[in-house]
């Protein structure tokens, strides 16, 4: 259940520059607690359900498709959209000129999935506009992070792993296996087919790496049956497409860089929100960051994977709730 998801009262798209226009909304209280939704994915888009965490009387409610998805433009579904501009940097600008844009001083980070990452990277770059984060699904994309979810995490799944690595042409295929050598390689051979000139090349190559990310979430038993396949294409593409880019330049991160850093993160109170059935983002990466991390809880739900569960949602509005202001 929740709140209800109610509706933006303002909205806009905000050019950051290198032909990108970011979509923006706000609901919720204009004079509530400041909050900024940093969706999943990367490219997955922002979505009204997460609303239903947020008391609307309470909060300000801030939400953005990040570069290349979702509302903004031009949208990676195209491929004639230049992906050199939508990197981690440019992300992390996008935020913070969308803060001065909407004249927030502080506000805190909800941030999912990738969004979890991208939040870490915000908050340790810019502690002073950071008032509380809530992370969900915890993931600092390390490279070993990358390579379990693309590769380790096949050991669990070989038939559909092995689907998910014959989708690439032979010729281009690397030499990898679910428990040896690396899937930077894959990733990297995937973000050529994405871009490739013929449509259902691209389709193709969306649907299998789509197909895969439902084979990691197949097992837990609350979570959203086909979460990824069940978009439209266009979407597909794009989501698809960004991974593959992001995730094959490590991010551009430095590797452990977020957790090296976590002492930026002193005096921000954090919740960490994680399913202990989660197979593709395993418990120990927000196990390490809360170690790490002495303003930060750790909440493990033991019936909930990376998709969800009632029980995990239940955490999460009390945890929201704990923070806003009243």
């Amino acid at each position: 259940m929740g709140y209800g998801p109610g509706e933006p009262y303002e909205q806009g798209m905000l050019d950051v520059g290198d032909g990108n226009l970011v979509h923006w909304e706000v609901s919720g209280d204009p004079g509530g607690t400041p909050a900024l939704v940093v969706h999943g994915g990367p490219g997955a888009g922002s979505g009204a359900g997460v609303r239903r965490l947020f008391d609307p009387a309470r909060y300000r409610i801030v939400q953005f498709d990040q570069r290349g998805c979702g509302r903004s433009t031009p949208h990676a579904s195209d491929p004639a959209a230049d992906l050199r501009h939508n990197t981690t940097v440019h992300l992390l600008a996008d935020m913070e000129r969308l803060r001065e844009h909407l004249g927030i001083d502080r506000w805190l980070l909800f941030g999912d999935s990738w969004g979890s990452t991208l939040g870490l990277a915000y908050a340790q770059r810019h502690p002073e506009r950071v008032s509380a984060i809530v992370l969900v699904g915890v993931t600092m994309t390390r490279r070993s992070e990358i390579d379990w979810l693309y590769r380790g995490v096949g050991r669990f799944f070989p038939e559909q792993w092995r689907r998910f690595a014959d989708a690439v042409p032979e010729a281009d295929r690397p030499t990898v296996e679910p428990g040896q050598g690396s899937a930077v390689a894959l990733l990297a051979a995937y973000a050529r087919l994405l871009e490739h000139p013929d449509a259902r090349v691209r389709h193709r190559a969306a649907n299998a790496w789509l197909t895969w990310e439902d084979a990691v979430v197949s097992l837990e038993p609350n979570g959203k049956p086909d979460a990824y396949t069940d978009q439209p294409p266009d979407a597909r593409l794009a989501f698809a497409r960004i991974c593959a880019h992001y995730f094959s330049h490590g991010a551009w991160l430095d590797d452990d860089a977020l957790l090296r850093d976590a002492g930026r993160l002193a005096g921000i109170p954090g919740v960490l929100v994680h399913g202990r059935l989660d197979l593709g983002s395993p418990l120990e990466t927000p196990w390490s960051l809360a170690r790490a991390w002495p303003d930060a809880e750790l909440i493990v739900v033991d019936d909930s994977g990376h998709t969800g569960s009632n029980a995990m949602r239940g955490h999460l509005r009390a945890t929201l709730d704990r923070f806003a202001v009243r």
